[in-house]
């Protein structure tokens, strides 16, 4: 077959193939054209999931009847020259409105600030009708009908009209957050509107429009720079954390990306401190030399390619980190909240008269008798303890030193242990509630940590050697990292084909359960093990460790014991959640507990 040249429609449809995958890819090209031409008010307007629909209009710069039509030929554009190294615009490749024009109706409608006059141009099927003049405002129109009509198999390949929808409201979101200074609107017969007015240079306040009122008191501020890159942004603390990767957001030169390396970045950042299926809340944004970044990797220009990886990726998670061990150990506020929402009437007023006379136990007036709580008869050993003052600092010994002058301990003081497992503390506005076993694991584990970057954990001999049944594989990779596991304080021997003696466990782990530890650690290993060896993951180790030789649910604990914890956490990054990413604490304050009496 002879080769031949291609059509200039047929080209313009292959090309919309690799740009305009769906309406939410039309929508992404016109906004950012209308943002690169400087706009201050962005409105989107749809109906049927932007199939039937998709019109963008903008107060920018505005076009004349020259650059209108050139506007809708391939590879025409005003955002580059003769070179890719320096590209500081959204758009650049000149192909989203020919490509939009080739399989759908493409109309645009635009003025100059300084014209009297407006034009308009249409494109249906990648015909181009003649330009007319238009009555227009300063700004320009993007209308776009009956998508993929052209090319209807395409069209069949597009989900409903709802995903579509909300695949155009999650373009919209990002760009909100690019661009605090830019009121945008959308709205159509197929949604709610949706507003999201200017916050100047206020970008958290631009984020709690978009991620909701709970990101702003529950982010930490990031600014970090390392060898002229930088980063700002905000990260969610550990224990605000969602059910997927959505509501993290990149942006690289104020482009918003989906970069793997990023997302990758933000997942090693928040390691161990994420509960296994959840996903932080983040807004990262990575400004460079355009020259180290490329963003003409894909036409949709949603991936980027960065010439220094590694800086990149280890600035994301140092970042993130030093602010998680500066602000993160507090607890998320949503937490206060859903326990607020748990909170039932004990008992439902009895309006029916008692049948038989009356007694103290069927009387509406009878006293409350809690069925849950303080009224558990278990409750009542707690009586022979001595009750902790109200000064807050740690008890430790029968006489205690005198606090330090205005000392301010943000957990409390401890009042009280329920069910043997959570320590209730007096705050100077309100309570906290402490999971003792969760905490405990995470300061053991933060100690281990520490340790394993300085010498040989301390370890106590057992005077008789534990044995442990288990496969013989299992033997095998457990024996080949037997001195790692001895850093750690836990030395192991082989006893028989199928069986390992531990013959020392890590002395801060006190008493432990052997069994259950080297059961796990062997399932872990046998999970991940390559040819990194443990010793790249001897911190998840340290974490199983942890997890065994903390203070366990059901312990009871002396007061001086609950203010000492809660002393220790204080002062340990990381406390406000264990190793497994859940809360070790919730904060409740005064207020909210008016609030359940109705007091406020």
């Amino acid at each position: 077959m002879a080769i031949r040249q291609l059509s200039e429609t047929l080209i313009n449809q292959i090309a919309a193939g690799e740009v305009i995958e769906r309406p939410a890819s039309a929508a992404k090209e016109l906004i950012e054209n209308a943002l690169d031409a400087g706009a201050t008010r962005i409105e989107i307007a749809t109906a049927g999931g932007g199939k039937a629909l998709l019109r963008v209009s903008d107060n920018g710069s505005g076009m004349d009847a020259t650059d209108l039509e050139l506007a809708v030929r391939r590879h025409c554009t005003s955002k580059i020259s003769e070179t890719l190294e320096d590209i500081r615009t959204l758009g650049f490749r000149g192909e989203a409105l020919p490509s939009i024009g080739s399989v759908a109706r493409l109309s645009i409608a635009s003025r100059r600030r300084d014209s009297t006059g407006g034009h308009e141009i249409a494109v249906t099927g990648g015909k181009i009708a003649h330009m007319r003049p238009a009555a227009a405002n300063p700004g320009t129109i993007v209308e776009v009908r009956d998508l993929f009509f052209a090319t209807p198999a395409r069209l069949k390949f597009l989900k409903t009209e709802k995903a579509e929808a909300g695949a155009i409201t999650e373009i919209v979101k990002r760009m909100a957050i690019a661009f605090p200074a830019v009121r945008f609107v959308l709205s159509g017969s197929d949604r709610t509107t949706l507003e999201f007015p200017a916050t100047g240079d206020d970008h958290l306040a631009r984020m709690a429009q978009v991620l909701g009122k709970e990101f702003r008191d529950n982010a930490i501020a990031l600014d970090a720079v390392r060898e002229e890159i930088s980063l700002t942004g905000f990260a969610g603390v550990p224990t605000f954390n969602r059910g997927n990767s959505a509501h993290q957001y990149a942006f690289v030169n104020g482009r918003p990306v989906q970069d793997k390396l990023i997302l990758s970045a933000i997942r090693g950042a928040y390691a161990e401190t994420i509960p296994s299926g959840r996903y932080p809340v983040a807004v990262l944004s990575i400004t460079l030399d355009p020259a180290l970044v490329d963003v003409n990797v894909h036409p949709a220009k949603s991936d980027v390619r960065f010439r220094h990886p590694g800086l990149v990726r280890g600035l994301i998670v140092g970042a993130i980190r030093e602010a998680l061990a500066r602000d993160g150990s507090r607890a998320a506020t949503t937490g206060a909240s859903d326990m607020l929402r748990s909170f039932r009437p004990g008992f439902q007023p009895n309006s029916q008269r008692p049948q038989g006379g009356w007694s103290a136990e069927t009387s509406p007036s009878r006293p409350f008798q809690p069925t849950t709580g303080f009224g558990e008869r278990p409750q009542a050993s707690f009586d022979g303890l001595s009750m902790p003052t109200a000064r807050a600092e740690p008890q430790l010994s029968p006489q205690p030193a005198a606090p330090e002058p205005n000392a301010r301990y943000p957990l409390g003081a401890a009042r009280a242990q329920i069910h043997a497992n959570y320590i209730v503390a007096q705050t100077e506005d309100g309570l906290v509630i402490v999971d003792q076993h969760a905490a405990h694991e995470r300061l053991v584990f933060e100690a281990m940590r520490k340790a394993l970057h300085s010498k040989r954990l301390a370890s106590q001999v057992l005077l008789i050697p534990e044995i442990i049944d288990i496969p013989e594989e299992d033997c095998d990779r457990l024996m080949q990292h037997a001195a790692e596991l001895s850093e750690l304080g836990l030395a192991i021997e082989r006893f028989g084909p199928g069986a390992i003696a531990v013959r020392e466990t890590p002395a801060m782990l006190g008493e432990v359960d052997a069994h259950g530890l080297i059961r796990q650690l062997a399932d872990e290993i046998a999970e991940w093990d390559t040819a990194s060896g443990l010793s790249a993951k001897l911190e998840y180790v340290a974490a199983t460790m942890a997890c065994h030789g903390s203070v366990r649910s059901g312990r009871r604990l002396r007061p001086e014991e609950m203010n000492a914890l809660l002393r220790e956490m204080e002062v340990t990054p990381g406390s406000g959640q264990c190793n497994h990413g859940r809360p070790t604490y919730i904060e409740l304050k005064l207020s909210d507990i008016e609030r359940l009496f109705g007091r406020s």
